[in-house]
């Protein structure tokens, strides 16, 4: 059961620290708000990854024991959509782009545009946030090829499936704090050009091992 929450807690870890525009925009946030605003958006980004490791998780839970005959071939199309993902993050990372509007100014004022307002309050920040994170239907894609790509490695039941969702979760919200309670000054290090693609390539790796480990393990 440890393992089911050790393996959540690295998959959050990989799905959370690219730093995009939510990142961004918790940044903008908190820088123009309050902590309190800007851990509540944080939140809401870890709630849409439980919510997606969750449906991942119990789903696959019950799907493993059906397609327990293609143990094989499943972990091996799982090790292949991981290396997609893994190449993909890191080709977006590495190609050329144009300039970006930070997400403060320079005297710690939101840029245009950065921060919506209608998300001034803890509870907007949070249902805003987590709405937007949950447009990125790609995230159970991941979780999903892990979970079926690790069969009942770490355990099939309810009990597994609920470890593997707390570890996603408690590792989203953790970075995602970090990134919130960083407000201005770690948000510039972090969403700056450098920091992007730092935190890109991170994350690309760590689903790259992922999916090596799936490969090596089965």
């Amino acid at each position: 059961m440890t393992g089911a929450f050790l393996a959540g807690v690295v998959a959050g870890y990989g799905v959370a620290i690219p730093v995009g525009a939510i990142a961004v925009l918790i940044v903008g946030l908190t820088a123009r708000t309050s902590f309190r605003v800007g851990a509540s958006a944080a939140l809401g980004v870890a709630s849409a990854d439980g919510l997606y490791a969750a449906l991942a998780a119990f789903g696959g839970a019950v799907v493993v024991g059906w397609l327990a005959p293609l143990a094989t071939p499943l972990r091996l199309v799982a090790v292949a959509v991981l290396l997609a993902l893994a190449a993909h993050g890191a080709w977006q990372a590495l190609r050329p782009t144009g300039p970006t509007r930070p997400a403060v100014d320079a005297d710690d004022r939101p840029a245009p545009g950065a921060v919506r307002r209608g998300l001034d309050t803890p509870l907007r920040a949070y249902a805003g946030i987590l709405a937007l994170t949950l447009l990125n239907p790609a995230t159970v894609v991941y979780f999903t090829a892990l979970v079926l790509g690790r069969g009942g490695r770490y355990g099939s039941g309810a009990g597994a499936a609920t470890l593997f969702t707390l570890g996603v979760f408690l590792a989203s919200a953790s970075w995602q704090l970090v990134i919130a309670a960083g407000g201005t000054l770690l948000g510039r290090t972090l969403t700056g050009a450098r920091g992007r693609l730092v935190t890109a390539l991170l994350s690309s790796a760590i689903i790259a091992a992922l999916a090596v480990a799936l490969l090596i393990g089965g």
